[in-house]
Parts: C-alpha cells; structure tokens; sequence
C-alpha cells in the first residue's frame, strides 16, 4: 500500500483532519497512487469515519509513543508546521507537505515551513491549498535535509561558556 502519513502532534488541528479526509483530497491522492491514508489526529475532537474500502483505506490514532514506524512505512508526509515532526520527518527523508495553521497568533511555524520550502526540503500550504499543492506537487524537486551536527554547536557554547568536555 502507499501510504499517506498525517499528523498534528500533540495539538489540535481539526481542520487538517477534516481537510485531508474530504473526499475532493481522497480523490487526488488516488490520482496520485496513494491508497492509504493515516492520520494521528491528536488532541482533536474530530474523528474521521475508518474504512477499509477496496480502493482507499483511512485509518486514524489519537497518540503512540513513537511514529517512527508511521514514518518509515509512508510514501509521504502531511504534517502541522511543528518543528518537532517536520524534524521528524526529515530526518528519514519522507517527502513533506507542511499544512500551516493560519489560526494561530504569532505563528513562527509559517517561518519555519517558509525557510525550509526556500530550501526546497518541503512543501507548505494552508488547509485551503492543500489540495492544489497536492494535485501540481514535484516531489522530485526536492531535497534531502542535513541537520548537521549539533554536537558541534553544544562543544562550542560549552567552550564559550568556559566549561570543558570532562565535567
């Protein structure tokens, strides 16, 4: 199966549920040979009817300790612009729509989805584009994200702070 991994964390975003569920998006996404939709749906009060229709399987979870496993079996990613799971995400190289919540006040998470599209690691959108950036996406257009090595930064702030490794 290919699948479609959807997430929201450990937020409330119904609107992405509702959103990614309708049958407009189902519709594009059989288009484009997903026939598998998972989604980790959080906080959220809105519950998406389960169906293991022939052509097009929905399924859903509120939370799991891990999503490594979701990760590493999906075709691609649907994710809220929380840095944890767009991270996440990258890490194991899954290709990334990033849905932005335009909800929310001071939203630093579009500033994040914004820089990392500039960097042509993800795709972003907005619920009401969603299905626009999902029928035109080029997900050969984008590329892997290296995170470098933080180890590197936490020996230099420890030798700035005047600390040395062997404490």
């Amino acid at each position: 199966m290919a699948t479609v991994f959807v997430t929201v964390g450990t937020t409330k975003f119904d609107e992405l549920i509702e959103t990614v569920t309708s049958d407009s998006i189902k519709k594009v996404l059989l288009e484009r040979d997903y026939d598998r939709l998972l989604l980790q749906i959080g906080r959220g009060s809105f519950e998406p009817v389960s169906s293991k229709d022939s052509s097009f399987v929905v399924e859903s979870y509120q939370f799991k300790n891990s999503l490594s496993v979701d990760l590493q079996e999906a075709k691609l990613v649907i994710s809220h612009a929380g840095a944890g799971c767009i991270l996440e995400t990258l890490d194991v190289g899954k290709p990334l729509v990033v849905v932005v919540n335009e909800k929310l006040m001071d939203n630093h998470q579009f500033e994040l989805a914004r820089r990392l599209h500039k960097d042509n690691h993800l795709l972003y959108c907005t619920c009401n584009t969603l299905e626009d950036t999902l029928r035109t996406m080029d997900l050969s257009s984008l590329r892997p994200f290296n995170r470098g090595h933080p180890e590197k930064l936490g020996s230099y702030l420890d030798s700035v702070m005047g600390h040395s490794s062997t404490e």
